[in-house]
C-alpha cells in the first residue's frame, strides 16, 4: 500500500506564493519508489480534476501549460517527498489540490485526500 498526505495549503492573496508538500509512505513505496511517478492534481468546483504537475524519480517535470514558469515541483527520494511551489498564484488556482502516485509499470494509482487553497483578496 502507499499513503499520501499533504500540507500547506490556505488562503493567500493574489500574487501570493503557497508551497504544498506530500509525504509518501508504506512499504510498496519504499521497496519500488523508484518506479513511481508522484504529482500535483487540482479540482475546482464543479470542474473535473486535472493534472497539474508530475515528476519522475529522475527529476524530469512536466506541467500543466496554465502553470508553467509560476509553479515548480520537486521531489526528495530520500525523504519520500513531492512538493509544489505556487507562485504569482491566481483566483484560477483555487481548488483542491491533490497529491498522486502512479506507479509506471502496473499503473496502480494513489491519491492523497487533498488541501484546500484559495486564492482571495
Amino acid at each position: 500500500q502507499v499513503q499520501l498526505v499533504e500540507s500547506g495549503g490556505g488562503l493567500v492573496q493574489p500574487g501570493g506564493s503557497l508551497t504544498l508538500s506530500c509525504a509518501a509512505s508504506g512499504t510498496i513505496f519504499s521497496i519500488v519508489r523508484s518506479l513511481f511517478v508522484m504529482g500535483w492534481y487540482r479540482q475546482a468546483p464543479g470542474k473535473q480534476r486535472d493534472l497539474v504537475a508530475a515528476i519522475t524519480s529522475g527529476g524530469s517535470a512536466n506541467y500543466a501549460d496554465s502553470v508553467k514558469g509560476r509553479f515548480t515541483i520537486s521531489r526528495d527520494n530520500a525523504k519520500n517527498t513531492v512538493s509544489l511551489q505556487m507562485n504569482s498564484l491566481t483566483p484560477e488556482d483555487t481548488a483542491v489540490y491533490y497529491c498522486n502516485a502512479l506507479r509506471a509499470d502496473s499503473r496502480a494509482e494513489y491519491w492523497g485526500q487533498g488541501t484546500q487553497v484559495t486564492v482571495s483578496s
